[in-house]
Protein backbone atom coordinates (compact mmCIF):
# COMPACT_ATOMS: atom_id res chain seq x y z
CA UNK A 1 0.00 0.00 0.00
CA UNK A 2 1.60 3.16 -0.81
CA UNK A 3 2.45 5.80 1.79
CA UNK A 4 0.56 9.13 1.99
CA UNK A 5 2.88 10.78 4.03
CA UNK A 6 4.74 13.39 2.28
CA UNK A 7 8.49 13.67 1.15
CA UNK A 8 10.48 14.48 3.85
CA UNK A 9 11.49 18.44 3.31
CA UNK A 10 8.19 19.30 1.39
CA UNK A 11 6.32 21.76 3.57
CA UNK A 12 2.95 20.18 4.66
CA UNK A 13 -0.21 21.53 2.77
CA UNK A 14 -3.75 20.76 2.75
CA UNK A 15 -5.84 19.91 -0.14
CA UNK A 16 -6.35 23.67 -2.10
CA UNK A 17 -10.20 22.21 -2.53
CA UNK A 18 -10.81 21.61 0.60
CA UNK A 19 -9.82 25.53 1.67
CA UNK A 20 -11.82 26.52 -1.10
CA UNK A 21 -15.27 24.53 0.10
CA UNK A 22 -14.59 25.83 3.69
CA UNK A 23 -14.40 29.21 3.01
CA UNK A 24 -17.36 29.04 0.03
CA UNK A 25 -19.55 27.92 3.03
CA UNK A 26 -18.60 31.02 5.20
CA UNK A 27 -19.82 32.52 2.25
CA UNK A 28 -23.11 31.11 2.03
CA UNK A 29 -23.26 31.95 5.70
CA UNK A 30 -22.88 35.37 5.16
CA UNK A 31 -25.54 35.59 2.73
CA UNK A 32 -28.10 33.75 5.47
CA UNK A 33 -28.12 37.12 7.69
CA UNK A 34 -27.67 40.73 7.83
CA UNK A 35 -26.85 40.80 11.84
CA UNK A 36 -23.52 43.03 11.46
CA UNK A 37 -22.35 41.15 14.52
CA UNK A 38 -22.41 37.80 13.05
CA UNK A 39 -20.53 38.77 9.96
CA UNK A 40 -18.05 40.56 12.01
CA UNK A 41 -17.59 37.29 13.70
CA UNK A 42 -17.40 35.45 10.21
CA UNK A 43 -14.93 37.97 8.98
CA UNK A 44 -12.89 37.52 12.40
CA UNK A 45 -13.29 33.79 12.26
CA UNK A 46 -12.00 34.18 8.24
CA UNK A 47 -8.73 36.50 9.57
CA UNK A 48 -7.97 34.03 11.98
CA UNK A 49 -7.58 31.12 9.89
CA UNK A 50 -5.68 33.35 7.17
CA UNK A 51 -2.85 34.50 9.98
CA UNK A 52 -2.93 30.84 11.36
CA UNK A 53 -2.37 28.90 8.01
CA UNK A 54 -1.27 31.49 5.21
CA UNK A 55 1.85 30.47 3.43
CA UNK A 56 4.66 32.42 2.50
CA UNK A 57 3.94 33.02 -1.04
CA UNK A 58 3.11 36.14 -3.26
CA UNK A 59 -0.23 34.71 -3.93
CA UNK A 60 -1.02 34.50 0.04
CA UNK A 61 -0.60 38.29 0.60
CA UNK A 62 -4.18 38.80 -1.52
CA UNK A 63 -5.84 38.94 1.83
CA UNK A 64 -5.49 42.39 2.35
CA UNK A 65 -6.32 43.61 -0.98
CA UNK A 66 -9.64 41.63 -1.09
CA UNK A 67 -10.52 43.28 2.67
CA UNK A 68 -9.95 46.67 0.89
CA UNK A 69 -12.10 45.60 -2.00
CA UNK A 70 -14.65 45.01 0.99
CA UNK A 71 -14.32 48.08 2.45
CA UNK A 72 -14.85 49.52 -0.90
CA UNK A 73 -17.76 47.91 -1.73
CA UNK A 74 -19.02 48.89 1.68
CA UNK A 75 -18.55 52.69 1.30
CA UNK A 76 -20.20 52.90 -2.61
CA UNK A 77 -23.14 50.90 -0.85
CA UNK A 78 -23.80 53.69 1.58
CA UNK A 79 -22.49 56.59 -1.46
CA UNK A 80 -25.38 54.88 -3.39
CA UNK A 81 -28.09 54.91 -0.29
CA UNK A 82 -27.36 58.58 0.62
CA UNK A 83 -27.48 59.96 -3.08
CA UNK A 84 -30.09 57.97 -5.37
CA UNK A 85 -32.24 57.64 -2.23
CA UNK A 86 -33.31 54.03 -0.88
CA UNK A 87 -36.88 52.29 -1.15
CA UNK A 88 -37.06 52.03 2.93
CA UNK A 89 -39.45 54.37 4.59
CA UNK A 90 -37.82 56.27 7.52
CA UNK A 91 -38.75 58.93 9.81
CA UNK A 92 -35.42 59.61 11.60
CA UNK A 93 -34.51 62.06 9.22
CA UNK A 94 -30.45 62.86 9.10
CA UNK A 95 -30.01 65.47 6.97
CA UNK A 96 -31.37 66.54 3.75
CA UNK A 97 -29.54 67.49 0.22
CA UNK A 98 -30.41 69.62 -2.22
CA UNK A 99 -32.98 67.13 -4.68
CA UNK A 100 -32.30 67.22 -8.49
CA UNK A 101 -35.49 67.33 -10.52
CA UNK A 102 -35.95 64.53 -12.75
CA UNK A 103 -38.49 63.85 -16.04
CA UNK A 104 -41.69 61.77 -15.98
CA UNK A 105 -40.06 58.72 -17.34
CA UNK A 106 -37.52 58.78 -14.14
CA UNK A 107 -40.06 58.46 -11.71
CA UNK A 108 -38.93 56.49 -8.86
CA UNK A 109 -35.26 57.53 -8.94
CA UNK A 110 -34.06 60.40 -7.39
CA UNK A 111 -31.40 62.23 -6.49
CA UNK A 112 -30.72 63.81 -3.34
CA UNK A 113 -33.49 64.69 -0.79
CA UNK A 114 -33.80 63.51 2.57
CA UNK A 115 -31.44 61.27 4.14
CA UNK A 116 -32.85 58.90 6.60
CA UNK A 117 -31.31 57.00 9.63
CA UNK A 118 -33.29 53.85 8.48
CA UNK A 119 -32.14 53.98 4.51
CA UNK A 120 -28.36 54.74 5.88
CA UNK A 121 -28.62 51.22 8.49
CA UNK A 122 -30.57 49.45 5.79
CA UNK A 123 -27.45 50.08 3.43
CA UNK A 124 -25.09 49.20 5.96
CA UNK A 125 -26.27 45.29 6.46
CA UNK A 126 -26.84 44.73 2.95
CA UNK A 127 -23.14 46.04 1.88
CA UNK A 128 -21.89 43.95 5.08
CA UNK A 129 -23.01 40.69 3.70
CA UNK A 130 -21.10 41.26 0.18
CA UNK A 131 -18.27 42.22 1.95
CA UNK A 132 -18.37 39.38 4.25
CA UNK A 133 -18.50 37.01 1.13
CA UNK A 134 -15.43 38.85 -0.45
CA UNK A 135 -13.57 38.75 2.14
CA UNK A 136 -14.43 34.97 2.33
CA UNK A 137 -13.36 34.52 -1.09
CA UNK A 138 -10.03 36.20 -0.67
CA UNK A 139 -9.17 33.70 2.44
CA UNK A 140 -9.79 30.74 -0.02
CA UNK A 141 -7.14 32.88 -2.41
CA UNK A 142 -4.95 33.46 0.28
CA UNK A 143 -4.95 29.66 1.63
CA UNK A 144 -5.45 27.81 -1.58
CA UNK A 145 -1.99 27.18 -3.91
CA UNK A 146 -4.10 27.86 -7.35
CA UNK A 147 -1.19 25.81 -9.40
CA UNK A 148 -2.40 22.73 -6.90
CA UNK A 149 -6.20 23.13 -7.35
CA UNK A 150 -5.48 23.01 -11.22
CA UNK A 151 -4.17 19.73 -10.22
CA UNK A 152 -7.00 18.29 -8.62
CA UNK A 153 -9.60 19.83 -11.30
CA UNK A 154 -11.22 16.62 -13.44
CA UNK A 155 -9.94 16.26 -17.06
CA UNK A 156 -13.28 17.57 -18.50
CA UNK A 157 -12.55 20.61 -17.21
CA UNK A 158 -8.76 21.26 -17.51
CA UNK A 159 -9.27 23.95 -19.97
CA UNK A 160 -11.45 26.00 -18.21
CA UNK A 161 -9.98 25.21 -14.89
CA UNK A 162 -6.62 26.40 -16.39
CA UNK A 163 -8.78 29.59 -17.61
CA UNK A 164 -9.98 30.26 -14.29
CA UNK A 165 -6.68 29.60 -12.04
CA UNK A 166 -4.92 32.28 -14.61
CA UNK A 167 -7.14 34.46 -13.92
CA UNK A 168 -7.33 34.46 -9.42
CA UNK A 169 -3.46 34.29 -10.25
CA UNK A 170 -3.94 38.24 -12.19
CA UNK A 171 -4.64 39.82 -8.88
CA UNK A 172 -1.99 38.52 -6.83
CA UNK A 173 0.75 38.73 -9.11
CA UNK A 174 -0.62 43.12 -10.22
CA UNK A 175 -0.31 43.13 -6.21
CA UNK A 176 2.89 41.58 -5.88
CA UNK A 177 4.38 44.09 -8.32
CA UNK A 178 3.36 47.05 -7.16
CA UNK A 179 4.24 46.37 -3.62
CA UNK A 180 7.55 45.46 -4.97
CA UNK A 181 8.10 48.93 -7.33
CA UNK A 182 6.66 50.96 -5.09
CA UNK A 183 9.11 49.28 -2.62
CA UNK A 184 11.74 50.20 -5.16
CA UNK A 185 10.30 54.27 -5.70
CA UNK A 186 10.74 54.79 -1.84
CA UNK A 187 14.64 53.43 -2.14
CA UNK A 188 14.95 55.81 -5.13
CA UNK A 189 13.13 58.91 -2.87
CA UNK A 190 10.42 59.06 -5.31
CA UNK A 191 7.00 59.60 -4.37
CA UNK A 192 4.59 56.05 -4.19
CA UNK A 193 1.59 57.57 -3.10
CA UNK A 194 -1.01 59.80 -4.72
CA UNK A 195 -2.24 60.04 -8.38
CA UNK A 196 1.37 60.87 -9.08
CA UNK A 197 2.76 57.59 -7.72
CA UNK A 198 -0.84 55.86 -9.10
CA UNK A 199 0.61 57.06 -12.97
CA UNK A 200 4.30 56.29 -12.40
CA UNK A 201 3.38 52.54 -10.71
CA UNK A 202 0.77 51.86 -13.66
CA UNK A 203 2.37 51.52 -17.00
CA UNK A 204 5.46 49.24 -15.42
CA UNK A 205 2.81 46.85 -13.84
CA UNK A 206 1.16 46.86 -17.33
CA UNK A 207 3.89 46.37 -19.16
CA UNK A 208 4.69 42.93 -16.59
CA UNK A 209 1.78 41.71 -17.21
CA UNK A 210 1.34 41.37 -21.13
CA UNK A 211 5.06 40.03 -20.81
CA UNK A 212 3.48 37.46 -18.44
CA UNK A 213 0.84 36.83 -20.68
CA UNK A 214 2.51 36.08 -23.76
CA UNK A 215 5.28 34.02 -21.40
CA UNK A 216 2.43 32.04 -19.98
CA UNK A 217 1.01 31.52 -23.84
CA UNK A 218 4.53 30.46 -25.08
CA UNK A 219 4.67 27.90 -22.50
CA UNK A 220 1.50 26.91 -23.12
CA UNK A 221 1.96 25.86 -26.33
CA UNK A 222 5.31 24.73 -26.18
CA UNK A 223 3.85 21.98 -23.72
CA UNK A 224 1.12 21.22 -26.14
CA UNK A 225 -1.78 22.75 -24.36
CA UNK A 226 -5.29 21.89 -26.18
CA UNK A 227 -4.41 18.64 -27.40
CA UNK A 228 -6.81 15.77 -27.15
CA UNK A 229 -7.15 12.28 -27.39
CA UNK A 230 -9.69 10.44 -29.93
CA UNK A 231 -12.58 9.44 -28.07
CA UNK A 232 -15.07 7.37 -30.04
CA UNK A 233 -17.93 9.03 -31.36
CA UNK A 234 -20.75 6.96 -29.49
CA UNK A 235 -18.66 7.87 -25.83
CA UNK A 236 -18.32 11.86 -27.25
CA UNK A 237 -22.63 11.35 -27.84
CA UNK A 238 -23.31 9.97 -24.29
CA UNK A 239 -20.94 12.56 -22.56
CA UNK A 240 -22.31 14.98 -24.04
CA UNK A 241 -26.01 13.99 -23.52
CA UNK A 242 -25.24 13.04 -19.66
CA UNK A 243 -22.97 16.17 -18.90
CA UNK A 244 -26.49 18.34 -20.46
CA UNK A 245 -29.00 16.29 -18.99
CA UNK A 246 -27.46 16.41 -15.44
CA UNK A 247 -26.97 20.30 -16.12
CA UNK A 248 -30.60 20.48 -16.44
CA UNK A 249 -31.51 17.86 -13.61
CA UNK A 250 -29.33 20.32 -11.58
CA UNK A 251 -31.07 23.58 -12.53
CA UNK A 252 -34.42 21.97 -12.37
CA UNK A 253 -34.15 20.23 -8.82
CA UNK A 254 -32.65 23.66 -7.25
CA UNK A 255 -36.06 25.24 -8.69
CA UNK A 256 -37.87 23.01 -7.05
CA UNK A 257 -36.08 23.28 -3.32
CA UNK A 258 -36.67 27.22 -4.13
CA UNK A 259 -40.73 27.07 -4.90
CA UNK A 260 -43.34 25.45 -2.41
CA UNK A 261 -44.94 23.47 -5.47
CA UNK A 262 -41.78 21.71 -6.04
CA UNK A 263 -40.27 20.46 -2.74
CA UNK A 264 -41.75 17.14 -3.54
CA UNK A 265 -39.21 16.36 -6.67
CA UNK A 266 -36.75 18.90 -6.01
CA UNK A 267 -34.70 16.39 -4.23
CA UNK A 268 -34.45 13.26 -6.37
CA UNK A 269 -34.17 15.70 -9.09
CA UNK A 270 -31.55 17.42 -7.57
CA UNK A 271 -29.57 14.17 -6.93
CA UNK A 272 -30.47 12.55 -10.17
CA UNK A 273 -28.65 15.37 -12.00
CA UNK A 274 -25.65 15.77 -9.88
CA UNK A 275 -25.31 11.52 -10.92
CA UNK A 276 -25.54 12.38 -14.29
CA UNK A 277 -23.42 15.26 -14.83
CA UNK A 278 -20.49 13.57 -12.32
CA UNK A 279 -20.48 10.53 -14.40
CA UNK A 280 -20.67 13.00 -18.14
CA UNK A 281 -17.74 15.00 -16.21
CA UNK A 282 -15.97 11.49 -15.85
CA UNK A 283 -16.25 10.45 -19.47
CA UNK A 284 -15.64 13.55 -20.82
CA UNK A 285 -12.13 13.66 -18.83
CA UNK A 286 -10.73 10.84 -21.32
CA UNK A 287 -10.05 13.60 -23.76
CA UNK A 288 -7.40 14.88 -21.45
CA UNK A 289 -3.78 14.17 -22.23
CA UNK A 290 -2.37 15.02 -18.90
CA UNK A 291 -0.84 13.00 -15.87
CA UNK A 292 -0.67 14.36 -12.21
CA UNK A 293 3.31 14.41 -10.43
CA UNK A 294 2.77 14.36 -6.69
CA UNK A 295 -1.53 14.77 -6.72
CA UNK A 296 -2.59 15.93 -3.35
CA UNK A 297 -4.04 13.84 -0.98
CA UNK A 298 -8.05 14.13 0.44
CA UNK A 299 -7.16 13.12 3.95
CA UNK A 300 -9.19 13.58 7.23
CA UNK A 301 -7.62 17.14 7.80
CA UNK A 302 -9.13 18.56 4.64
CA UNK A 303 -12.42 16.46 5.78
CA UNK A 304 -12.93 17.83 9.03
CA UNK A 305 -12.02 21.75 7.10
CA UNK A 306 -14.60 21.30 4.81
CA UNK A 307 -16.93 19.68 7.78
CA UNK A 308 -16.48 22.62 10.14
CA UNK A 309 -17.36 24.92 6.82
CA UNK A 310 -20.30 22.98 5.91
CA UNK A 311 -21.68 23.15 9.86
CA UNK A 312 -20.96 26.71 10.21
CA UNK A 313 -23.27 27.07 6.89
CA UNK A 314 -26.10 24.56 7.81
CA UNK A 315 -26.54 26.18 11.29
CA UNK A 316 -26.99 29.49 9.81
CA UNK A 317 -29.17 28.40 7.46
CA UNK A 318 -31.09 26.45 10.16
CA UNK A 319 -31.03 29.81 12.20
CA UNK A 320 -32.34 31.61 9.68
CA UNK A 321 -35.45 29.31 9.39
CA UNK A 322 -36.03 29.71 13.30
CA UNK A 323 -35.41 33.10 14.21
CA UNK A 324 -35.24 35.44 11.21
CA UNK A 325 -35.59 38.55 13.43
CA UNK A 326 -32.43 38.16 15.12
CA UNK A 327 -30.28 37.11 12.30
CA UNK A 328 -32.30 40.47 9.95
CA UNK A 329 -32.38 43.20 12.44
CA UNK A 330 -35.54 45.38 11.39
CA UNK A 331 -34.66 48.66 10.00
CA UNK A 332 -38.22 49.96 10.30
CA UNK A 333 -38.64 50.91 12.98
CA UNK A 334 -34.76 50.54 14.13
CA UNK A 335 -34.04 47.51 16.67
CA UNK A 336 -30.09 47.09 17.67
CA UNK A 337 -28.78 44.18 16.68
CA UNK A 338 -28.19 41.32 19.39
CA UNK A 339 -25.93 38.60 19.68
CA UNK A 340 -27.65 35.17 19.17
CA UNK A 341 -25.82 32.86 21.59
CA UNK A 342 -26.01 29.44 19.50
CA UNK A 343 -25.91 31.10 15.57
CA UNK A 344 -22.81 32.93 16.96
CA UNK A 345 -21.16 29.28 18.46
CA UNK A 346 -21.80 27.81 15.29
CA UNK A 347 -19.68 30.45 13.61
CA UNK A 348 -17.15 30.05 15.93
CA UNK A 349 -16.80 26.14 14.47
CA UNK A 350 -15.10 27.52 11.55
CA UNK A 351 -12.33 28.27 13.13
CA UNK A 352 -11.30 24.99 13.46
CA UNK A 353 -9.07 24.65 10.31
CA UNK A 354 -6.52 26.98 12.45
CA UNK A 355 -6.06 24.16 14.81
CA UNK A 356 -6.27 20.57 12.25
CA UNK A 357 -5.06 21.89 8.61
CA UNK A 358 -0.84 21.39 8.88
CA UNK A 359 1.28 24.43 9.41
CA UNK A 360 2.28 25.52 5.69
CA UNK A 361 5.17 26.79 7.39
CA UNK A 362 6.41 23.75 9.10
CA UNK A 363 7.96 20.56 7.07
CA UNK A 364 6.00 17.46 7.21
Amino acid sequence: MASTTPPQGRPATLHPGAWWLWALALGTAATRTTNPLLLALLVAVSAYVVAARRPDTPWSRSYGAFVRLALLVLLVRLLFATLLGSPIPGTHTLFTLPEAGLPDWAQGIRLGGRVTAEALVFALYDGLRLATLLICVGAANALANPARLLKSVPGALYEMGVAVVVALTFAPSLIADVQRLRAARRLRGRPDKGVRGLLQVGLPVLEGALERSVALAAAMDARGYGRTARVPEGIRRTTAALTLSGLLGVCAGTYGLLTAEGGSYGVPVLLLGCAAALAGLRLGGRRSLRTRYRPDRWDVRAWLVVASGVAVAALLTLASVRDPAVLRPGVVPLVAPTMPLWPAAAILLGLLPAFVAPDPKEPA
